[in-house]
């Protein structure tokens, strides 16, 4: 377990929001691939949140947690990656989220696994997903969690690596990556995000300590 901080309930007027999304496609056959780890952070935050992802709304799956005296939404997009903006855009406007206050976590092939990087904006950096939440948003003015899958093999298409599963080595080394990915989303939420860029972005090595 992780400890950011206090989980104390509070009344609805009185806590923040915070919209955590974590960027895949769905069904069984594409659970393990390269373009899930998104997926897979939201999983790992509910089992350290002690949540359980099973509501349908906006077409996502989501969970509700309190953290640090503050609401989480953990959101799951069931539209298939190219078309993610749909359900983000519509459970900003739900919860009215500020755009400072979502997370976007994602796969990056610019970044090799085990890196992680938190930004503030910018560019979909050619990921698709990011690139309708931009388009249904209207903005490209919301944090993002980028998390490393490395580059594809020689001259094997990147579409066809996203979809990949994660070889034996790589899986691996996933449980560290996806430890480390949920403290840094954490962090944002309870520290702001220029601190956890501060702690976070670097890779497992080099980085901030996993502890």
């Amino acid at each position: 377990m992780f400890h950011f901080g206090n989980r104390r309930s509070e009344s609805e007027d009185d806590i923040a929001r915070y919209l955590i999304v974590g960027l895949g496609n769905p069904g069984r056959e594409y659970q393990l691939n390269r373009h899930n780890i998104g997926f897979m952070l939201i999983d790992r935050l509910c089992r350290e949140l002690l949540t359980t992802p099973g509501m349908v709304q906006s077409k996502a799956i989501i969970a509700k947690a309190q953290f640090a005296g503050k609401k989480v939404i953990l959101a799951k997009p069931q539209t298939y990656m190219n078309l993610s903006g749909q359900s983000v855009s519509s459970l900003v406007r739900f919860y009215k989220i500020p755009h400072d206050r979502l997370l976007v976590a994602h796969d990056d092939l610019d970044l090799p696994l085990g890196t992680i990087r938190l930004r503030p904006g910018g560019g979909s950096g050619g990921q698709k997903g990011v690139s309708s939440i931009i388009q249904q948003l209207g903005t490209q003015n919301f944090p993002r969690l980028r998390i490393g899958i490395g580059r594809p093999p020689g001259r094997m298409d990147a579409a066809a690596y996203v979809l990949q599963d994660f070889n034996q080595e790589e899986r691996e080394l996933l449980p560290e990556v996806l430890d480390r990915a949920a403290k840094a989303a954490l962090a944002f939420i309870e520290h702001g995000l220029e601190m956890a860029m501060n702690q976070f972005n670097g890779n497992m090595k080099n980085g901030s300590p996993l502890a």
